[in-house]
């Protein structure tokens, strides 16, 4: 959901008034708690362990309020960053693999009349993906996936927004290369990945 300026402006008084009076903050754990969760579960796909590193998530927020920043974007920013550094820790200390949901992925609505199952699609685009790294996968997940400006990109994986751009340009050029091993049984993603390339 894009925000106006406005809309960003009245969010961030909001904000000023959550670090005066702690209880201020539900407002914004309502506002927001359903989409960091639904962020969070398609990168773990466990709702119990979902609903622990979210709590995580909105503590830490609540926790370290008066150090947020206003650059103008929406708090949401803030909590996607948080959220995929919460992400990344629990990957690094356990055992469990990283996952990639691409179920109800824009990635998946792109070409509806395309002559294949959805769930061949999904497990196609998995494999693709399964092919990046894991910091070239987060910048599609949070550029596509979740419908991210790049300058939100840019914010939440702490880097400058050109660079943003640039990467995502050439893991786009990357993914068409990987694709091409699949074009026989796939030449839909090739489209796909066109699109992307348009769209950045």
């Amino acid at each position: 959901m894009h925000q106006s300026e406005k809309e960003i402006i009245e969010e961030y008084e909001l904000i000023k008034k959550a670090i005066a009076k702690p209880e201020v903050f539900g407002s914004l754990y309502e506002k927001y708690y359903k989409q960091i969760f639904l962020f969070v579960l398609r990168r773990v796909e466990d709702k119990t362990t979902t609903a622990d590193l979210v709590s995580q998530v909105f503590l830490k927020a609540m926790l370290n309020l008066e150090k947020y920043k206003f650059y103008g974007l929406p708090f949401s920013a803030w909590l996607y960053r948080i959220a995929t550094n919460q992400i990344n820790e629990f990957y690094r200390g356990s055992q469990f693999q990283r996952v990639i949901s691409v179920e109800d992925a824009e990635i998946n609505n792109v070409f509806k009349e395309a002559s294949i199952d959805d769930s061949d699609k999904s497990d196609l685009i998995g494999r693709l993906l399964e092919e990046l790294d894991e910091d070239e996968v987060q910048i599609l997940e949070l550029r596509f996936f979740e419908d991210r400006p790049f300058k939100e990109v840019a914010f939440i994986l702490d880097i400058s927004e050109n660079n943003a751009k640039v990467r995502t340009y050439r893991i786009l050029e990357k993914l068409k290369k990987i694709a091409s091993k699949y074009v026989s049984s796939a030449t839909w993603f090739v489209g796909i990945v066109q699109y992307f390339v348009e769209a950045v």
